[in-house]
């Protein structure tokens, strides 16, 4: 872990090394500041030398004021460092999500990847800053300062050693029991985002059924849950700070027991006793510093655990080595292919899938929910990769194509497919970065979406707020089929990402798709009958199997579930999901 944090430092070492140089100086000039008004005491005010009093206080203004030079050389640099590396983290994290495959989300979740690019990060950036401020100064002030105290008196350092020992002792009982705590309470803070970003994403469902009041109880228990962890740590550490002032007290009244007894003896002088005073004061400031760092390094090492699994993580899915770069056909073929998701029951989510679809094919494919026709798409673009079998496109394994080329040459369009904020240019553009203005707008024919882009007062130049939510469920689709062309690909699907739009315009772009893109497969998975039964073939899924392939008039007579769903649709006008004659019974 240290390791993989260790290297994001990068161009800001030169600042993590000055921060500490500039601490140690700083601590060096405040541990000889004591040394000197002990001077200033017996050889200028006690000895009524005025000619002393002025040396000596002029020695010290100066010592202070390079001391603050120092201090804020340091608090720059530690700032400039810190920042640096918390950015360096984000960086690195988002660099590797975005390598991701599907299973890998699945896996940290995202409510999980967001708590560890910001909470996570924010703690480890913290206890940097500390390590190279808190952390050189304060075991350098306490050894400094303890060595001044030895040079002063030998006989009353005694009683701090002795104190420090104890205060370590206790320190490390306290760090052993708050360290476990504060592993559970990141955790936790994914359940608290979770909430809140499923409810704030989900906000219309909310406010429709009327369940803002769950909603409440749900992130209160999940807020709760984080309160009690935050207490149960807290607590433990509230255990260092009164310990540590009866210990420090209990030490102030030790020595100024014996040193009076000293200074009346002549074995210590006034001044003597003030600089040890100061010394004594420094050290247990330092192992308070020392017990922060303690706290800080073991909260955040949870978090830096968690951000270096992230940076660490080896995708499921990545580049091939001598990654095939040409795909020259659209032809599909599944190969006695099986997946099952990682994470999951173990059960297979498709079985046996032997499949074969020439290059310009339309294929048609329906099946209940839970069928496998998602996970069916999915493995053709490696989004996830096949259990068992293998998945070829242009005669190629999938696995042994460059990934960007594989994933432009089949172009996905979802159900809900996501808008960006930008302009409708902006977001047609994400299909290819460099088309024209004229090619937006052809593809934008053959998606049936010039003609609302056109009535828009601004027209391609419209604004499309973030998620789309200024254009209606219809015109969202449409759009992204029209950005999914832009790719120019060898294989479209249409994953029911026309079910927002009328039966008259799903018509009009399949007919658009027949005429403008012969040589393109196009694979439309839909509920609607109406939708897929003019393709050259329909493939029927059921519980992760082919029940059967064939068209629609072949599968009406062949295939008892195809035709019991068009009989249905036909009997409720289109609705899928209809009861049965024999549920209404």
């Amino acid at each position: 872990m240290i390791k993989t944090l260790a290297k994001q430092v990068g161009k800001y070492k030169t600042a993590s090394i000055l921060t500490p140089t500039f601490i140690m100086l700083e601590v060096l000039l405040d541990v000889m500041i004591p040394y000197v008004t002990a001077s200033l005491i017996d050889k200028g005010i006690s000895a009524g030398n005025m000619h002393n009093v002025y040396l000596y206080g002029c020695v010290m203004l100066v010592m202070a004021f390079i001391s603050l030079a120092m201090g804020i050389l340091a608090g720059k640099y530690a700032a400039y460092a810190s920042s640096g590396f918390a950015c360096n983290l984000r960086s690195a994290m988002y660099r590797n999500i975005q390598r991701f495959a599907f299973s890998d989300i699945d896996k940290y979740s995202t409510s999980g990847l967001v708590t560890r690019m910001t909470t996570d990060v924010n703690n480890v950036q913290n206890a940097f800053q500390m390590l190279m401020r808190v952390s050189v100064r304060a075991p350098l002030s306490m050894v400094s300062s303890i060595v001044m105290c030895f040079v002063v008196s030998c006989k009353l350092s005694i009683i701090f050693i002795i104190a420090a020992i104890v205060l370590l002792t206790v320190l490390i009982v306290v760090i052993r029991a708050v360290s476990n705590v504060f592993t559970k309470v990141f955790k936790q803070y994914d359940v608290v985002n979770s909430s809140v970003r499923e409810n704030v994403s989900a906000i219309r469902v909310v406010k429709a059924f009327v369940r803002e009041d769950y909603e409440n109880q749900k992130f209160e228990l999940a807020a709760k849950g984080l309160y009690k962890l935050y207490v149960k740590a807290e607590g433990l550490m509230a255990i260092n700070h009164p310990f540590m002032n009866l210990v420090v007290y209990s030490c102030i009244i030790a020595i100024s027991w014996f040193g009076a007894q000293f200074v009346v003896a002549g074995q210590l002088t006034t001044g003597q006793l003030t600089s040890l005073f100061t010394y004594v004061m420094s050290i247990f400031m330092s192992l308070m510093m020392l017990s922060m760092i303690f706290v800080q390094l073991t909260m955040s090492a949870a978090s830096g655990k968690r951000i270096a699994e992230i940076i660490e993580e080896t995708p499921d899915i990545e580049n091939p080595a001598n990654a095939d770069t040409e795909i020259e056909s659209g032809s599909i073929d599944f190969n006695n292919v099986s997946f099952a998701y990682k994470g999951g029951s173990g059960e297979y989510a498709l079985h046996g899938i032997d499949l074969h679809i020439a290059s310009g094919e339309t294929i048609g494919i329906i099946g209940g929910t839970g069928s496998g026709k998602s996970s069916l798409i999915n493995l053709l673009s490696r989004l996830y990769d096949a259990t068992r079998g293998s998945v070829l496109i242009g005669g190629k394994d999938v696995r042994t194509l460059d990934l960007t080329t594989l994933r432009n040459s089949v172009a996905v369009v979802l159900q809900k497919n996501i808008l960006f904020s930008g302009t409708i240019l902006d977001n047609l553009r994400w299909g290819n970065a460099s088309a024209t203005l004229e090619e937006c707008k052809q593809v934008c024919r053959i998606a049936c979406a010039d003609e609302f882009i056109e009535q828009m007062p601004q027209g391609y130049e419209t604004v499309i707020e973030q998620g789309g939510t200024n254009v209606s469920g219809g015109q969202r689709q449409r759009l992204c089929i029209a950005r999914a062309l832009l790719k120019k690909p060898k294989v479209i699907v249409l994953d029911d990402s026309t079910s927002a739009c009328d039966n008259s315009t799903d018509a009009s772009i399949r007919a658009s798709f027949a005429r403008a893109l012969p040589d393109v497969t196009k694979l439309i998975i839909s509920q609607r009958i109406g939708s897929i039964k003019d393709c050259n073939r329909i493939i029927v899924l059921d519980n992760g199997r082919v029940s059967g392939v064939g068209s629609h008039k072949e599968l009406l007579e062949t295939n008892t579930i195809y035709k019991e769903i068009c009989d249905l649709q036909n009997e409720t006008n289109g609705d899928f999901d209809a009861p049965r004659k024999e549920d209404k019974q």
